[in-house]
């Protein structure tokens, strides 16, 4: 009850700040943060909002993205929605003149942002964001427990409960297919179950009896690439037949016409030029980190912070989704994880070079833990980015950090993640590798190490100039915190968020 009353009391500390449930037009959350479409985005208190206890920073996109972290978002968000909920009960049906000429004025606002923000190519990548982020809480689940099931395997320990184990890992990625093409018709606006349908025909056993381009058809072939061409295919199939069947026939012919004409693609095209896809992937990633080594590692581990910055990391969401549908994990994640131990060194080393500035202080102070369990939003928005320097000596230390990593990966000791969405400390029950978790560990753990070293002493020797000592290195009452700038695309961990 007072975890409850607690969550409650967030919720209620939060929503007057952004302006009333009246103000609060959707709500939905992701991994670590309470995603809010807004009304009039000039009724939020930025600074009273950061000043709650349980906000660890806010970020603005095409929604207003409040960080509460891991856990706690899942649980203050439905608190946060019945609030709205009573909150709408009790408001007036219309609004005075002027609160509606405010609204409209601040809805022209958020229009206005939204236009500069969506770009052909970033509305693509936030579907696909959208497709794949809520996967994640099961890819963590079953990643968590493969790896509890290899530990008890490799122990040969409870040989009766592991079978039972392998079933609860594997269950989910065995029909991951079919989640991906419900959410993609979804996302895409068609009907979610008839994109989920296509999908299915993919990891169907009965598609090892077809042949197509000169082969035997194996159940999977395509994975998770397949199912997101298959339900977008079926989405425009079945937006045709909305179109041109008659009102009395459609709910038998559109559903019939989407599956049939739409599985038939799949089945006889994408399965196969998907697989082919799939496997290049895994390929490419395999030899660059064979062939690269600490130079890859070098090159994903510094510039990931940047790729976030630009909104291009979603790219790499169904990247890693493939990698760990082929080999069981993706080798890519815990190199770009590093990024997250370049800014947690940053700073640790912005603490020590700025004594007398208690407010940045006082926010790293905050955002450390989180930092350390891989939640690097705060420290990236409240402290290296407004700051300059500290972001580059941040990414130094990141790419450090995935050198180590990548150098072992050239010598042939692979290091994966069984599933995205943590990082940092994090992410080690969901280590896997080709030589035992132990090595995995000790190699990740040491890639950490690197990062946290190097991006300590690159920003505190190099991270400040003397104006900018002069101008942060001060008391609170005459200095103010660096201003945080509004970016074009939120940070995630390095999977997600």
């Amino acid at each position: 009850m007072a975890t409850e009353d607690k969550n409650r009391a967030t919720a209620a500390a939060i929503l007057p700040l952004v302006g009333g449930a009246a103000n609060v037009s959707s709500i939905a959350h992701c991994m670590t943060r309470l995603r809010l479409g807004l009304r009039d985005r000039s009724l939020v208190q930025d600074e009273a909002l950061k000043a709650v206890p349980a906000v660890m920073g806010v970020v603005e996109d095409d929604t207003y993205q409040i960080v509460l972290g891991p856990g706690t978002v899942a649980r203050v968000t439905p608190e946060f929605e019945k609030l709205v909920e009573e909150g709408r009960a009790q408001t007036p049906p219309a609004a005075p003149p002027a609160a509606e000429e405010l609204a409209a004025q601040g809805a022209a606002m958020k229009a206005a942002r939204k236009a500069r923000n969506a770009t052909p190519f970033k509305l693509f990548l936030r579907r696909i964001a959208n497709i794949f982020v809520p996967l994640i809480p099961a890819l963590i689940g079953c990643g968590i427990i493969a790896g509890l099931n290899g530990l008890l395997v490799n122990l040969e320990w409870l040989p009766s409960v592991t079978p039972a184990l392998a079933a609860m890992a594997s269950g989910f990625m065995a029909l991951i297919a079919v989640f991906v093409g419900y959410n993609t018709a979804k996302e895409f606006g068609g009907t979610p179950i008839l994109g989920g349908a296509v999908a299915a025909i993919i990891v169907f056993p009965g598609v090892a009896n077809i042949e197509a381009f000169g082969q035997k058809l194996s159940p999977g072939q395509g994975g998770v690439l397949g199912a997101l061409g298959a339900a977008v295919l079926a989405v425009y199939v079945e937006k045709w037949c909305r179109r041109w069947v008659p009102e009395a026939l459609d709910v038998l012919v559109t559903p019939t016409l989407t599956v049939l004409v739409s599985g038939l693609v799949t089945i006889f095209g994408l399965m196969y030029v998907a697989g082919e896809i799939s496997t290049a992937i895994g390929d490419f990633a395999d030899w660059l980190l064979s062939n690269g080594g600490a130079g890859a590692g070098l090159i994903l581990g510094g510039f990931f912070l940047p790729l976030v910055m630009l909104g291009l990391h979603q790219a790499l969401i169904p990247i890693h989704t493939t990698l760990i549908e082929q080999q069981g994990y993706t080798v890519l994640l815990p190199i770009l994880a590093m990024a997250g131990a370049g800014q947690v060194g940053a700073a640790v080393a912005v603490y020590f070079r700025l004594p007398r500035n208690e407010s940045i202080r006082r926010t790293i102070k905050s955002a450390l833990p989180a930092g350390f369990l891989g939640v690097g939003e705060p420290l990236i928005y409240g402290v290296s980015l407004p700051l300059g320097r500290p972001f580059i000596t941040a990414c130094v230390g990141g790419a450090f950090g995935g050198a180590f990593v990548g150098f072992f990966n050239q010598l042939g000791d692979a290091v994966g993640s069984t599933a995205i969405g943590p990082s940092g400390w994090a992410l080690f029950p969901l280590l896997d590798g080709n030589h035992g978790l132990a090595a995995t560990a000790a190699i990740y753990g040491g890639g950490l190490l690197v990062g946290y070293l190097t991006g300590f002493l690159a920003t505190y020797f190099f991270g400040f100039g003397k104006d900018l000592l002069a101008e942060f290195n001060t008391s609170e009452e005459s200095t103010p915190t660096p201003h945080q700038p509004t970016p074009t695309e939120p940070a995630k961990t390095p999977a997600t968020a």
